[in-house]
């Protein structure tokens, strides 16, 4: 029931209403479970580590830890239990937050060294009025290293007397030396339906009506978070006149204005630029900032891919229920194709937004861009060209021919004006309409055949296509470090220098495959293989130099000229 004073300053929801025993806890039921066969059994830890994101429970679990260990019954003589009573002196003196034993620190604005050290400083003189002293630590990933190492020892091995609580949101900021010596516990975002029937029942109490469909904005705007839940409801009510209605949530959270993001990005699909500039217009004249608007479409694009793998997602899209409808059918309709580029560009776009002197100028460019896009073929379209399931009920697009151009082109394909293409559902994206090329009189000329990519037949042309292919560094370590183990057309097998970078096999089966337009595996082997191809050259030259000093005329130089020695031998031009 609210604790709120007939007449007495008003308390929040959240607060009315914060769970006193671990039964009341919701959506926890693992953590429930393990405390209370805990307490149950007597094997309470030294120390728990309650994380999870904001507002599902964790500083109030931790002070329901409190109280369970200190709490002596109505008759003074209770063990410690996960339902404390309430009425005794220390269930009253930690939920007043001034018993003396229980101490609760907000890491975030006591970091240092010197706070921990107080506490360890204190810690080992016994409680003075109850069971246990109960140290709570709010956002223990705040502290600083040296206040994490002076912690270490003494929460490895407290005196028997002493337990602690620690709480944060960022689990992967608190050392694996801390986290070794706690009880972890994950506090879970609580699920819809748990969540709805809370507020439901807390609606009861307070004595407001709440409609169906503004519970559901509310419990999906909280993502989870009781707290974010009831703060929300808590504002509903005061904006109601006793009645919390849908369009009045609405205007709450902000969601007409996430209607209009969906407006604007139904109308770039369509490449509709004008009509895309003018709602910019109007959503900057209502005080919309640029970068904010185009963050929210990357949220919008990001929603309804996921809504096209899976339906039900477009239902955390924080929109009311006709406009996630409205939602789902876009991401049917659309191509994952588009969805990646219209993320791509607006990823893009929001760099330069930020870098930008005119961040509205900026939006407005993205926006050309996104819509003059529109109607762009799909990166397949381009490599393949439509297929039958594409054909069907679309009209052709243009794709690009491979080739050198001739210089008597065969067809001449004439552009008619732009028409919608009909989709079901209100489809998206201009498209053009291609003349079908006319018929010559004479017989069209036979295609040449496209000229083959070179393919090699040995390492030393296998390095030149890696060299050629722009990987320089990796044809100099093949030519160094590499020996031939197999080759076949498709398939190198290799054996390696231990020096050379352990990716080189799989860049030089990448740059060979783009260099010979098929595809190349190059294999690692433990067999010997043959001399690299700089012992290769070494031993060439070394035998080069020995038929070079056996020729007459350059031993009769060399006794002519004594000291001087062959360096090397080059072949003559």
């Amino acid at each position: 029931m609210p604790e709120t004073e007939p007449n007495g300053p008003y308390r929040v929801l959240a607060r009315t209403y914060r769970p006193e025993r671990l039964s009341e806890l919701i959506g926890q039921d693992a953590l429930v479970r393990t405390l209370t066969n805990a307490f149950a059994s007597g094997r309470v830890a030294h120390a728990f580590m309650l994380t999870g994101i904001r507002g599902v429970g964790k500083t109030t679990t931790a002070r329901i830890i409190a109280r369970a260990l200190n709490c002596i019954g109505p008759d003074g003589e209770g063990p410690p239990t996960p339902e404390p009573c309430g009425v005794c002196a220390n269930c009253i003196a930690i939920a007043e937050g001034r018993h003396i034993d229980v101490l609760e620190m907000d890491a975030a604005s006591h970091t240092g060294i010197n706070d921990i050290r107080e506490i360890i400083d204190g810690i080992r003189y016994g409680p003075t009025s109850g069971r246990y002293k109960v140290y709570i630590i709010d956002e223990v990933h705040m502290l600083s290293q040296q206040a994490f190492n002076g912690l270490l020892k003494t929460l490895e091995e407290p005196p028997p007397h002493a337990k602690f609580l620690f709480a944060t949101t960022e689990i992967r900021k608190v050392p694996v030396t801390v986290l070794s010596r706690c009880q972890r516990f994950d506090l879970r975002r609580v699920e819809p339906a748990v969540l709805r029937a809370h507020l439901e029942r807390i609606a009861a109490k307070e004595g407001f009506a709440l409609e169906p469909a503004a519970l559901d904005l509310i419990v999906r705007s909280a993502e989870g978070s009781v707290r974010d839940s009831l703060s929300l409801l808590d504002q509903a009510i005061a904006l109601s006149d006793g009645a919390v209605r849908a369009a009045d949530v609405k205007d709450m959270l902000g969601l007409s204005d996430r209607v209009r993001v969906l407006d604007l990005f139904e109308l770039l699909l369509r490449g509709d630029s004008r009509a895309a500039l003018d709602l910019l217009t109007e959503l900057d004249d209502l005080g919309a900032d640029p970068v904010t608007l185009v963050q929210d479409l990357l949220d919008l694009c990001h929603g309804l891919t996921r809504a096209k793998l899976s339906p039900e997602a477009a239902d955390g899209l924080g929109l009311g229920p006709d406009e996630a409808v409205r939602a789902r059918t876009m991401a049917g309709e659309l191509s994952m194709a588009v969805l990646a580029r219209c993320w791509q560009m607006l990823l893009r776009g929001l760099e330069d937004l930020r870098l930008a002197p005119s961040p509205m100028a900026a939006a407005e460019m993205l926006l050309i861009r996104m819509a003059f896009a529109a109607d762009l073929p799909t990166p397949d379209l381009l490599q393949t060209g439509p297929g039958p399931a594409a054909r069907q009920g679309e009209a052709p697009r243009p794709s690009p021919v491979a080739g050198p151009p001739t210089s008597r082109p065969e067809t001449v394909a004439v552009a008619e004006p732009a028409t919608t293409r009909p989709t079901p559902g209100g489809g998206f994206g201009p498209t053009m309409a291609l003349a079908q090329p006319a018929a010559r009189p004479e017989a069209a000329a036979v295609p040449a055949e496209p000229a083959l990519a070179p393919q090699p037949g040995d390492l030393a042309e296998v390095v030149a296509l890696v060299r050629s292919a722009g990987e320089p560094i990796v044809a100099s370590w093949m030519h160094q470090a590499v020996h031939l183990v197999r080759f076949e057309p498709g398939r190198i097998e290799i054996r390696q220098e231990p020096h050379a970078p352990a990716d080189l096999a799989a860049r030089a089966g990448a740059a060979l495959t783009r260099a010979t337009d098929r595809r190349w595996i190059v294999t690692l082997v433990n067999e010997q293989g043959a001399p690299t191809l700089a012992e290769q050259a070494e031993q060439a030259r070394a035998a080069a130099l020995v038929r070079a000093a056996e020729d007459p005329n350059v031993r009769r130089v060399l006794d002519r000229f004594p000291g001087a020695r062959l360096e090397d031998v080059r072949p003559a031009d």
